[in-house]
């Protein structure tokens, strides 16, 4: 490589890191946050809230960047923690180490997931101190090498990365590509906003990260221009020969500290998704009694676990997963910066051609990584878009038979105020307690109350038609999340809300309905739910086939009772069985 050259490509690597990572993440989409949360699906619902037209596309949008970002969850921990471990390849003596670094690294990343159950503050707890260390040691190998070839410092000028693309148009595709595997995290780095906040993020990267990163890559690129054979591996290269294995050990620290990152923000992904309807009901754990965003997802997890360990062993390099990470990445990058657009718009009552004006430019740029990373999609590139196709289509699929079940049922549904003058008319026995009955629909009977009336032609003392909503906020706050409405005959209509950032917890919110006037013994209380089968209406073609894979997706939903934190005891089950 001549000096030119690798000067230019270094300040591709330092000026792609400022445009997308710097401004585009740090100082302009972090300003875009969900009362704290960021991500595809938190801005998506941001978004919105804010009404205007076009809220279908908006959701196709943050449903295609959910699915990348879930490819690029599994991607990064299998790269980063393959490339810090083929760091043992550059040490002296360790010829014969290659057949290890795939098991070496499988051991790593099975035992990362396996921790995630205690939650990501003891998970992280040596975080904190790796990272500076990390940050620090990198910065001073880049600065070494730099004092030993200053010339370098010509990359922070943007000109010069033009210039080799101009030079090299036919390498140009290739040079992007592997520029931009430099920025693989931001993604992660805005999704988990809800975990550490904007300010700590923006200062951390402002004042450590960025500064110590364009150090290293400058030494990495002046060892290059000193040493043209350092070309292969010149980060592990610009560490002296005594420093490599305590340099690998920390390196492969550091990358589990960022595939944390990634998992942690898949999580967070999951939890929104559930919450705003995208995906069946799955077991959602918190794990931090301090910081309501730390939980764990462990179908998730072991989802994740297992994709990984895939790709490791399918791939077996790092350099052979390079060609399937970054479709999954940019494809995600795009969807954010589509919707920012959306939200310039709404949120900043900009018009909406100023708004695409003022985000060209990263779209501009996304989009040349994004024709530099197309050609990668025969070589491995095809992976992340099939993972995201398959949450695509879970997503898609439990949407519309979420929304064909409710159809169906509301068409059987009977209004609330039709049943209530007849049970006063014609009072049925009524059993000593209290019933609460859950539906979607608080101004019609629940079907569980209907079967209950018809089979067992009884109804408590005080019956409470109760309706869980989740809205589109992360969280709501206490004195807003119980409305309690006296209806007639004894009944009581209660709305219990709930951020798409929380877990329902009906049993907390019943201790705050007694300061609404709600009064009820939770041992003279039964939940009414019902427990539904469904059989699809269609015996051939597309349709059908999505309507197995909603009948299987529901089959294996997390049971209402433990998704809403009912306490087992008390919960009546009446089963019903429905056509799609």
């Amino acid at each position: 490589m001549q000096g030119a050259d690798a000067i230019g490509v270094v300040s591709l690597m330092l000026w792609t890191l400022m445009v997308i990572v710097t401004i585009k993440y740090v100082l302009v989409l972090m300003r875009f946050d969900n009362r704290g949360e960021g991500g595809t699906l938190s801005l998506m619902a941001l978004v919105q809230r804010a009404g205007g037209r076009g809220a279908r596309l908006i959701l196709i949008v943050g449903m295609v960047g959910a699915g990348l970002f879930f490819g690029d969850a599994m991607l990064t921990p299998a790269i980063s923690v393959l490339s810090a471990v083929e760091g043992l390849e550059v040490i002296k003596g360790a010829q014969g180490i290659q057949p290890f670094i795939v098991p070496i690294a499988l051991v790593l990343l099975i035992s990362l997931f396996m921790v995630q159950k205690r939650g990501s503050a003891s998970v992280g707890v040596w975080f904190g101190p790796i990272c500076v260390l990390w940050f620090g040691v990198i910065a001073v190998m880049g600065l070494s090498a730099i004092l030993k070839a200053p010339q370098i410092v010509a990359a922070l000028n943007p000109l010069q990365g033009l210039a080799v693309l101009g030079h090299h148009p036919k390498l140009g595709p290739a040079i992007l590509g592997s520029v931009f595997l430099t920025v693989t995290g931001a993604e992660a780095l805005y999704a988990d906003m809800g975990h550490f906040g904007r300010k700590p993020i923006q200062a951390t990267w402002l004042a450590l990260v960025y500064p110590c990163l364009i150090l290293n890559y400058l030494g990495q690129g002046a060892l290059v221009l000193t040493s043209s054979s350092a070309a292969d591996n010149p980060f592990f290269r610009l560490a002296p020969e005594w420093f490599q294995i305590p340099l690998v050990v920390l390196a492969t620290a550091a990358t589990v500290i960022a595939s944390q990152a990634v998992i942690s923000g898949a999580f967070s992904l999951t939890q929104q998704a559930v919450q705003l309807g995208l995906l069946p009901r799955m077991t959602l754990r918190p794990t931090s009694e301090h910081h309501e965003g730390q939980i764990y997802a462990p179908q998730v997890n072991w989802i994740l676990a297992i994709g990984v360990a895939g790709l490791v062993l399918a791939f077996k390099s790092s350099s052979a997963l390079a060609s399937a990470y970054g479709i999954s990445v940019i494809g995600a990058m795009i969807t954010s910066t589509l919707l920012a657009v959306v939200a310039v718009h709404r949120l900043k009552k900009r018009q909406i051609w100023l708004a695409v004006l003022l985000l060209a430019p990263f779209l501009v740029v996304e989009t040349a990584f994004l024709g530099a990373n197309l050609i990668k999609v025969m070589h491995g590139g095809y992976v992340p878009l099939m993972i995201a196709c398959a949450l695509i289509l879970i997503m898609w699929t439990w949407m519309r038979g979420s929304a064909k079940l409710a159809r169906t049922e509301q068409a059987g549904n009977v209004a609330l105020a039709d049943i209530l003058p007849s049970l006063i008319a014609r009072p049925p026995m009524r059993a000593k307690g209290t019933a609460i009955f859950l539906t979607s629909d608080p101004k019609t009977a629940s079907a569980a109350m209907l079967h209950n009336l018809k089979h067992n032609q009884v109804l408590h003392e005080q019956v409470v038609i109760l309706t869980v909503k989740v809205v589109r906020r992360p969280r709501v706050p206490d004195a807003d999340r119980i409305e309690v409405a006296d209806l007639d005959c004894g009944f009581k209509a209660m709305t219990m809300s709930f951020g798409f950032m929380e877990t329902p917890d009906v049993a907390k919110g019943l201790l705050l309905a007694r300061n609404k006037g709600l009064k009820f013994h939770i041992m003279r209380t039964s939940f009414f739910l019902s427990r539904r089968t469904l059989i699809p209406r269609h015996r051939a073609g597309l349709g059908y086939l999505q309507d197995l894979l909603f009948i299987f997706l529901m089959r294996n939903a997390v049971r209402a009772a433990d998704f809403f934190h009912i306490p087992p005891s008390r919960v009546v089950e009446l089963g019903a069985q429905i056509n799609l």
